[in-house]
C-alpha cells in the first residue's frame, strides 16, 4: 500500500504522540525517523527487558551514539522509562526522545512526571478527507471511518467489530484498568448511544446496571484510551441561558458504527445524522491539532434547545458549524446559526449539508459534507 502522507508536523525537540490503536503512529513515525534507535514495548521480549531493568534505555542510548532519535513506541506499558528519559534530556547529550502511546491511564495513576514540560504533546487522529485526496471516499468514511488500520484493510466491517475486542484484551484486561469487563462491555455498548449527544451519565448506569460513579469513571477511562472525548459548552460573553453539560463523541464514526446496536426499532436517518456529526467532528479536533492555532472545539445550546454543533475559537478563529442530514438547505436549518451570529456577529458561520450545491443563505455559507471534508486542511480557513 502507498504510504499517505500525514498534516502532522513533527517537532524539533522530543515529544509524547498520542492516538488511539490503529491512527498510524509507528508508520508516521518510522516514516519521519526511520533511522531511529527503536524500542517496541508491544514486543513481549522488549516489554519483558524493559519493566525489568529501566535503566536499559541508558545502556541503548550510549550504545548508539551516531543515532540521534530514540523512539519508545507504547511508552504507557512501562511507565518508568520515563524517569531515565527525564535523566538524559537534563544531561543534554543531543537526542530527541519521540515517546508514543495509546493511553495517558497508567501514566496519571503512577503519578509519573510526565517530563515536566520537557518534552511536547501532539496528537494522531484517524484520516483527515484531504490527506487521502482524490483517494477520499465521504460515503465509505461515514459508513466505516477513518482509521488507517481499517482503511488499508481488505474487511473493513470485520476489523472494526474486532477493534474494541483488541482495546478490551490488550489495553483495558491486560492492564487490569477495570475489575468486571463484562460490566465495561455492557457500558461501552450503552456508552455508543450518547454519540454526538449530550452526555446522561444516569440514563446510561440505569441502562447497563451498573452504579453512576462507575459510569463516570468508565467514561474518564475512554477519554485516557483515548477512544472518546468531551466538548464543552461555548459560554464566552454569553447573552442567553446556556445548557452546562458537555456532548460525548467516540473518536471515530466507524468505530461508533461497530458498538452502536441495531435493531428493528432504530431510525437509519438517526445513526446516519449521529455518525456524520462524529465524522465532521474528528476533522474538526485533527485540523485544531495538527494546525497549532490554540484554538478551541465546543457547542452552543441555549436552555430552550437552539442549537450550534461545533464552535471553534481561537486568537484567529471564530467559526460557528452547523451539520445537517439533509439534502435540501431548509429555514429551521438556519436557526441555530442566525441565533448564534446575532449574539456573535463577529463570527462566520458555515452549513455543512447532504447535498451537492455550495449556496450563500441569509449570510451563511452552506457547504456540502462531503466537499467541506475533502478540502479542510491545518492551517486554511474552513471555508477555503
Amino acid at each position: 500500500m502507498e504510504l499517505i502522507s500525514r498534516f502532522l508536523q513533527p517537532p524539533s525537540s522530543s515529544f509524547f504522540l498520542f492516538g488511539p490503536r490503529g491512527t498510524g503512529k509507528s508508520t508516521w513515525v518510522r516514516s519521519i525517523f526511520g533511522d531511529a534507535v527503536w524500542i517496541d514495548l508491544l514486543d513481549p521480549e522488549s516489554y519483558r527487558s524493559y519493566s525489568a531493568k529501566p535503566e536499559r534505555l541508558r545502556e541503548i542510548v550510549f550504545g548508539n551514539p551516531e543515532k540521534r532519535t530514540v523512539v519508545v513506541d507504547e511508552i504507557q506499558r512501562v511507565p518508568e522509562l520515563l524517569t531515565v528519559v527525564h535523566a538524559l534530556i537534563e544531561e543534554k547529550r543531543d537526542r530527541q526522545f519521540v515517546l508514543t502511546g495509546s493511553s495517558a491511564r497508567k501514566l496519571k495513576r503512577t503519578g509519573v512526571d510526565l517530563l515536566a514540560g520537557r518534552a511536547l504533546f501532539r496528537s494522531m487522529h484517524p484520516f483527515m478527507g484531504a490527506e487521502l485526496r482524490e483517494a477520499f471516499e465521504f460515503g465509505a468514511a461515514l459508513q466505516s471511518g477513518l482509521l488507517p488500520l481499517v482503511y488499508a484493510g481488505p474487511q473493513s466491517e470485520d476489523i472494526l467489530r474486532a477493534y474494541a475486542t483488541l482495546y478490551l484484551r490488550e489495553e483495558v484486561q491486560f492492564e487490569g484498568l477495570v475489575r468486571n469487563i463484562g460490566n465495561f462491555s455492557r457500558f461501552l455498548e450503552a456508552a455508543s448511544f450518547s454519540h454526538a449527544s449530550v452526555l446522561n451519565l444516569s440514563n446510561i448506569s440505569r441502562e447497563c446496571q451498573i452504579e453512576r460513579k462507575v459510569v463516570d469513571a468508565y467514561v474518564g477511562l475512554l477519554e485516557d484510551l483515548m477512544l472518546s472525548f468531551r466538548i464543552p459548552v461555548f459560554s464566552k460573553r454569553a447573552r442567553r441561558d446556556l445548557s452546562v453539560h458537555p456532548k460525548f463523541y467516540l473518536f471515530d464514526a466507524g468505530v461508533f458504527r461497530s458498538l452502536r446496536p441495531r435493531g428493528p426499532l432504530d431510525r437509519q436517518s438517526e445513526i446516519e445524522g449521529h455518525a456524520l456529526e462524529g465524522l465532521v467532528a474528528q476533522h474538526l479536533r485533527a485540523w485544531i491539532d495538527y494546525g497549532n492555532e490554540q484554538n478551541q472545539l465546543a457547542f452552543w445550546r441555549t436552555r430552550s434547545g437552539v442549537e450550534v454543533d461545533f464552535i471553534v475559537y481561537g486568537p484567529a478563529d471564530f467559526w460557528a458549524i452547523a451539520v445537517k442530514n439533509s439534502k435540501q438547505v431548509r429555514d429551521e436549518d438556519l436557526r441555530g446559526l442566525r441565533t448564534f451570529g446575532e449574539d456573535y456577529p463577529e463570527s462566520r458561520l458555515i452549513l455543512a449539508y447532504r447535498g451537492s450545491e455550495r449556496l450563500l443563505r441569509k449570510g451563511i455559507l452552506c457547504i456540502p459534507c462531503a466537499e467541506f471534508l475533502a478540502h479542510m486542511r491545518p492551517g486554511q480557513p474552513l471555508d477555503a
